[in-house]
């Protein structure tokens, strides 16, 4: 099982990120939401990600459920100044080893693997502004990579080795999709990608409810992760995206970016990142 070798980077200072960051308002908007099954398709796509997962996780019972567990503490871990939700999240991982079907070890917290799963956090950034947001400058999406850096640090994990620009991360995210990610397991197996109904992701929904909302939802963020994929990602899997798919996906990615335009940017922001920079705001006063 290979993985890709990141060009050489000294590891980021400790420091949290502050509202004054672009995550801060670019990751905690709710439309990364509409990612959630995007980020994860790719994760899985990774070898070791995938192997990890068959062996030590009940993520074929409730995907949907798994997906929502995850995103709460990736999104806590981002705002919070003590850099304790980015270390738990690191400790959860801790035991997460094993061999692969080929005879090779592997651990979750090698940092090919970890990385790749954080480069997808990053990347949702760039999607979601080039699809559902308003663009970046060249400079915003340097931004953007540089602070995942620092917030990448929190976890504690090897970062000797990360590429050093946005430029270079360009490089490495297209090496790791073009020749790292395939059609995995997970992928396989998974309901949500295949388009199979799936248990409610919380007890609290009620089961009629869910039976109505649950397969249109489901069918909606896969559609999104379809179109949104990298195309080299898209045609490793086998999935067929046509130009009308295309224009279909761009006409709702314009009424999300106009109907955002109307709220207020604190509305914009998901309860976690909307009282992390409200609490910043009133400790300034």
């Amino acid at each position: 099982m290979t993985t890709t070798e990141l060009p050489s980077q000294r590891h980021s200072a400790l420091v949290p990120l502050g509202p004054d960051s672009l995550t801060w308002h670019r990751f905690g908007d709710w439309r990364t939401a509409l990612l959630i099954s995007w980020s994860g398709t790719l994760q899985v796509m990774h070898p070791v990600i995938d192997t990890a997962l068959v062996q030590h996780s009940a993520v074929f019972d409730n995907e949907m459920a798994r997906l929502a567990r995850s995103a709460g503490p990736i999104i806590r871990a981002l705002y919070d100044p003590t850099g304790a939700e980015a270390q738990m999240i690191r400790d959860m991982h801790k035991d997460i080893k094993g061999t692969t079907d080929d005879g090779r070890r592997y651990h979750a917290l090698n940092p090919g693997p970890y990385f790749w799963a954080h480069a997808t956090f990053l990347a949702t950034q760039y999607v979601v502004a080039e699809y559902f947001g308003e663009p970046l400058s060249r400079s915003e999406k340097e931004q953007l990579y540089q602070e995942s850096k620092q917030w990448y640090a929190l976890y504690g994990v090897s970062a000797t080795n990360l590429p050093g620009t946005y430029d270079d991360f360009v490089d490495y995210w297209n090496e790791m999709v073009g020749t790292v990610l395939m059609k995995t397991e997970t992928v396989r197996r998974s309901r949500l990608l295949n388009g199979l109904p799936t248990p409610s992701p919380d007890d609290r929904i009620p089961a009629v409810v869910w039976r109505v909302i649950g397969p249109g939802l489901g069918r909606l963020l896969v559609w999104i992760a379809r179109g949104t994929l990298p195309p080299a990602a898209r045609d490793t899997l086998g999935w067929d995206w046509s130009a009308n798919d295309e224009r279909r996906l761009r006409r709702f990615g314009a009424a999300v970016r106009i109907g955002f335009r109307f709220l207020p940017e604190r509305w914009r922001l998901t309860p976690i990142a909307r009282k992390a920079c409200d609490g910043m705001v009133d400790s300034s006063k």
